[in-house]
């Protein structure tokens, strides 16, 4: 490939017929032919060898195609077909210089490159210059005739849309005048036309629908080299905007843009070789296919590496850009911009089919960017909008207008960033993504809804049990006949309070009717459902509470002070009242009653359980229905019995058992306390007494020291008495009483002996002493001692005085202990 500043040429096909690829490709960069888009030419020359044709385009285009030395003989000089860019000439024009007909080299019957060559010429040129002699003009067998042949031969395979320019040129022109030549070359020219065979499509086509004829002549280049340049000056401004409306390469029409022209003449030539008819406007489409692909790849490939995509893509993987829409539909026009300018000029449907593919791979590739954006903003708009509602809704704003504020703002700043986020290109719709976040946004408020509910009615609900099963739990345990309408009084009171806070503190809600009728009416069965576990809870410790019940009616009297069994009580009055009473406790908690409807259960079980003890006395022998034996009460479901009757007659036998003992061991302690107050002997042993004890009197009448002496015995007798608490101790039983009172015997008699020890080592007053007189007298032969003996008694009984104070001081202080 030759080149310069002002040219440059290659071998377009060589002798052989082998196209010359690489050699065009690097032709095509070093004119940069791509850049013209449209605007560029390609003309051609053919006629015989050595005919100066390669003269010609080098005086006529700038051209540096080798010529023939004329002093070495004529010969072959161009072999197969040369291509070249002239110089100096608008718009880009490409020159073709091929090899010349009737050459010796290839002989007479190698016409088949001829004919080859010829039609590509055609195809590929927009102006075809035919070089003849003049001379040969009006001649049968000129040498012009059988390329003429070949060339409208070549056209019948040639499906061209475009009109070609034919320029015979007409070389060493003679003094006849050109206005002569034309119409006699016009007329072979259509003799030659008329003669060829042609498709019974284009039988009568008239050779104007195919060629635009033109005709100019040249003087002798060796004979009168200067009026040749002259003339060849004059016919290249012909060539000067030659592709405008008019001009030598006026039809554009099938035009391959010139990016496409190493590619469509390299297939224009493979299709001519194959010897197949050449339908240049499916040719055209063929090249835009290729071409426009080829461009639509280059430009996905280059969007795919840009490095403006590449960390828009990056950073929107891990968080919403802003203006994410605006850089990727300017990445985005920026990639079509540039493949409409480089395929503008190629089949406009071809270039549009490829430019809807590249557009569908550019939103493919971009699509997976465009739902990440969209799933920023989701998540974004749903944690907003979770914060902005419970910042509403911690601020005391109602619920429903809290969250039709916070989801109308949310959404708006969701359709902003959709808005942000839209790509000019793509006709994408979010609106499933807007779907999903309305429904995430319901889900949520739903939700919460959900657990703010949940919390007020277990708020209400904890108010509930705290208002009723304390008070439930305490008239149960009162159990009288205004039991149960208490509860029931208490149970309405509260259930109306907390119906009434919970139906106002959902009125903000904006829930159904419905859903605000089933709270409501969950709360009054909850209410009802905690006063009836509440009572069977209490059903299930029922005899605890009848003992409870009975011992505290039996062993405290009216004032609640501990009864003193003394003897006067009357213990089955009491045990009766106490049984009564705990009776009336089993028939309160035998069933449930909240709805005020009527029963017999009290009278059934004081029949059944009280009565049936005077009834049995009565009629032994006759055998009555027991209105116990049965599971079920009259007139009570059984959805609402708590105890049974059968389970009521088990649980009284049980207490009954259970109370027993209480009353067996009250009538003990009556009798035991009768004993304990009768001191006295029966009167037959007063009587013996005086009768078996009447010497024993009257010695003690005779003898007064005796009486001293059994003085100070009872003295003693009655501090071990008190010391003891003998009465105390045999009040728990006789063996009892004589072990506990062993054991303490002898420290009694020391503790009496050591105090009595005391009592003798303490200094008397000393007086004046004087004798006293002694009076010795016998009265009735008795004898009267004086104060000595009375002395000595006072002493005695002042000590034993103070030891049964002392000890009844003691015995005291123990017992309050």
């Amino acid at each position: 490939m030759g080149m310069s500043d002002d040219y440059c040429s290659t071998q377009l096909i060589d002798g052989d017929g082998t196209f010359n690829v690489s050699g065009v490709d690097n032709f095509v960069k070093a004119v940069k032919l791509g850049e013209c888009g449209l605007s560029y030419a390609v003309v051609s020359i053919m006629g015989p060898q050595s005919s100066g044709k390669s003269t010609l385009l080098n005086h006529l285009f700038g051209t540096n195609f080798r010529e023939m030395d004329a002093f070495r003989g004529r010969s072959q000089t161009t072999k197969g077909i040369w291509l070249a860019k002239c110089a100096g000439i608008e718009p880009c024009t490409l020159v073709m210089d091929l090899e010349g007909t009737d050459g010796r080299e290839r002989g007479e019957d190698d016409t088949a490159f001829e004919k080859q060559s010829a039609l590509f010429a055609l195809a590929v040129s927009d102006v075809v210059l035919i070089n003849m002699w003049c001379h040969d003009i009006g001649r049968e067998q000129a040498a012009n005739k059988p390329l003429l042949k070949t060339v409208f031969q070549v056209m019948m395979r040639l499906f061209s849309p475009r009109r070609t320019t034919l320029l015979f040129v007409i070389r060493d022109k003679t003094k006849t005048p050109l206005e002569n030549l034309e119409p006699v070359l016009r007329e072979d020219i259509q003799k030659i036309w008329d003669t060829v065979p042609k498709p019974q499509a284009h039988k009568d086509t008239p050779l104007s629908e195919f060629f635009n004829v033109e005709v100019t002549a040249l003087s002798s280049f060796e004979e009168k080299e200067d009026l040749f340049k002259e003339q060849v000056a004059t016919l290249r401004q012909r060539f000067f905007h030659s592709i405008a409306p008019g001009g030598l390469a006026g039809d554009r029409r099938g035009v391959v843009p010139a990016s496409g022209f190493s590619f469509s003449a390299q297939q224009i030539w493979e299709v001519i070789k194959e010897n197949k008819d050449l339908d240049l406007p499916a040719h055209k489409v063929m090249v835009a296919t290729v071409r426009c692909e080829e461009i639509a790849n280059e430009k996905f490939v280059l969007l795919a590496e840009n490095e403006d995509w590449r960390h828009l893509e990056e950073a929107v993987q891990s968080a919403p850009v802003s203006g994410f829409g605006k850089k990727l539909s300017s990445i985005f026009h920026t990639c079509l911009s540039e493949y409409d300018a480089e395929a503008v000029f190629f089949d406009e449907g071809v270039r549009n089919a490829k430019r809807q593919i590249l557009e569908a791979k550019i939103l493919q590739l971009i699509q997976p960017a465009y739902q990440s954006m969209l799933a920023h903003l989701r998540s974004r708009t749903l944690d907003d909008f979770k914060e902005a509602f419970d910042k509403a809704l911690t601020s005391g704003k109602q619920f429903a207008l809290a969250a039709y504020d916070c989801s109308k703002h949310s959404m708006s700043v969701f359709e902003e960033g959709c808005t942000d986020a839209t790509i000019e290109q793509a006709n994408w719709d979010p609106s499933k993504v807007r779907d999903k976040v309305r429904r995430d946004i319901d889900a949520h408020i739903a939700a919460v809804r959900a657990s703010k509910l949940s919390e007020l009615n277990s708020l209400y609900e904890g108010k509930l049990n705290k208002a009723l099963s304390e008070p439930v739990e305490a008239l149960l345990d009162a159990a009288s006949d205004n039991t149960w309408p208490a509860i029931r009084n208490l149970l309405q009171r509260e259930t109306e309070s907390a119906v009434s806070g919970l139906s106002k503190d959902i009125s903000g809600f904006d829930i159904d009717q419905k859903i605000t009728d089933e709270m409501l009416a969950s709360i009054e069965k909850y209410a009802r459902s905690l006063v009836e576990a509440k009572a069977k809870e209490e059903a299930g410790r029922v005899l605890i509470r009848m003992k409870d019940r009975f011992s505290t009616l039996f062993s405290h009297d009216s004032d609640s002070m501990p009864r003193i069994w003394t003897g006067a009580e009357d213990i089955r009055a009491i045990t009766k009242t106490a049984r009564s009473a705990s009776l009336k406790l089993l028939s309160v908690m035998a069933a449930v009653r909240l709805d005020d409807d009527s029963d017999n259960i009290a009278n059934t079980l004081s029949l059944a359980l009280v009565d049936t003890t005077s009834t049995s006395a009565t009629n032994k022998s006759i055998t009555s229905f027991d209105p116990l034996a049965s599971s079920t009460w009259e007139e009570v479901p059984s959805t609402k019995t708590l105890i049974t009757p059968v389970q009521c007659k088990t649980l009284w036998r049980q207490f009954k058992a259970e109370t027993e003992y209480s009353v067996s061991q009250a009538i003990a302690a009556q009798e035991a306390n009768k004993r304990n107050n009768n001191w006295l002997p029966p009167p037959w042993a007063i009587l013996a007494l005086v009768v078996l004890g009447f010497n024993e009197f009257m010695t003690l009448l005779r003898n007064p020291l005796y009486l001293g002496i059994i003085f100070v015995g009872f003295l003693l007798a009655k501090a071990l008495w008190v010391q003891l608490d003998i009465s105390g101790e045999f009040r728990n039983g006789a063996l009892p009483g004589i072990l506990s009172i062993g054991t303490k015997f002898l420290p009694t008699v020391m503790n009496l002996l050591r105090k009595l020890a005391e009592e003798g080592q303490k200094p008397t007053d000393v007086g004046p002493q004087r004798n006293p007189p002694t009076d010795q007298r016998a009265e009735n032969g008795v004898p009267i001692y004086s104060d000595s003996a009375s002395s000595s008694s006072s002493t005695i009984t002042s000590s034993i005085n103070e030891i049964e104070n002392s000890s009844t001081l003691q015995q005291r202080r123990v017992e309050k202990n």
